[in-house]
């Protein structure tokens, strides 16, 4: 079964200026739903990740100012988000929800959080809209739980998962793989185990290349038991921040890719959102409810 975590709370109203970003994780669950794909049972709400596990992945004073609310000014502006405790709430449940996907991936091969995807966040720093990084403390969870012992990630984003670099820079059982435009956010990029850095303007075609000749041998070379896949959307060309120039038909083919090697090597995969910026947001919903559709066809 598609199982995938959703909580009200993912569409945490904000401040004019950033509303825009947020109404995807409304639509794409309805988008879903309407097609008749999922039905209600597909989706899970999950509770507040716990403390003791963040702390896992984050340093203890980090989190004690984004609970308390008391980062600093500047701290608070590299998140990029004015914070209250509704947030805090969100990002807490995505964290959660990623864990609690990675339990249904397990027993079923997939699943996914309808949210998520928040790679910039580092060991005691948020940064650009991401402040728990839910992938990597799902991550730890599975190494503290001995599910997991040895951990791909893959950030197919087109922002550098520098958050995720950071965090794992020491870590040998968990192998960080982002392919991500050179010339774009962060500009000041952290070491994950393999960059692919893209120039402005690449194509669908010469994008998919570089993943059918990477994925698999990267797969072959570490033998992960668990893959976290990163599905941004923000690769397409209509996206006014991506810098790329994909098609929404070639964003599909690279989700298929993704999900056919997991499949090929029998390897479990949870699957986070992340980033999709095009000005119509009939795009942004389209090329993501792709990444369920193609699951579903090739696992359901």
């Amino acid at each position: 079964m598609l199982k995938i975590a959703y909580s009200t709370v993912f569409a945490h109203p904000l401040p004019v200026g950033h509303r825009f970003p947020m109404l995807k994780y409304e639509l794409i669950p309805e988008q879903l739903l309407h097609e008749g794909l999922i039905t209600a049972e597909n989706l899970f709400e999950p509770e507040m990740v716990d403390e003791g596990i963040i702390l896992w992945t984050h340093d203890a004073a980090y989190w004690k100012g984004l609970r308390d609310l008391t980062l600093s000014p500047l701290e608070e502006r590299r998140i990029g988000l004015p914070l209250s405790e509704r947030l805090i709430e969100r990002c807490r449940r995505i964290s959660q929800g990623t864990i609690n996907a990675c339990q249904y991936a397990i027993k079923y091969g997939v699943a996914f959080n309808a949210a998520g995807g928040t790679h910039h966040a580092g060991t005691n720093w948020g940064e650009g809209f991401c402040m728990l990084n839910d992938q990597a403390v799902a991550a730890n969870w599975l190494l503290h739980n001995k599910l997991a012992s040895s951990i791909l990630i893959v950030d197919l984003d087109v922002h550098q998962g520098n958050g995720t670099a950071q965090i794992f820079e020491n870590e040998p059982r968990v192998f960080t793989f982002s392919m991500h435009g050179a010339n774009n956010f962060p500009y000041r990029k952290e070491k994950s185990d393999l960059d692919i850095s893209l120039p402005d303007g690449v194509n669908g075609e010469e994008y998919l290349r570089i993943l059918y000749d990477t994925l698999p041998n990267l797969i072959a070379q570490q033998k992960p038991d668990f893959i976290f896949y990163l599905s941004g959307v923000d690769v397409l060309a209509t996206d006014k921040l991506g810098k790329l120039s994909l098609t929404i038909e070639e964003c599909k083919a690279r989700d298929r890719f993704v999900f056919e090697q997991c499949i090929k090597y029998k390897i479990p995969v949870e699957v986070s959102m992340g980033g999709g910026y095009s000005p119509q947001i009939k795009d942004i919903v389209e090329a993501h409810c792709n990444t369920f559709r193609v699951a579903d066809e090739l696992y359901f």
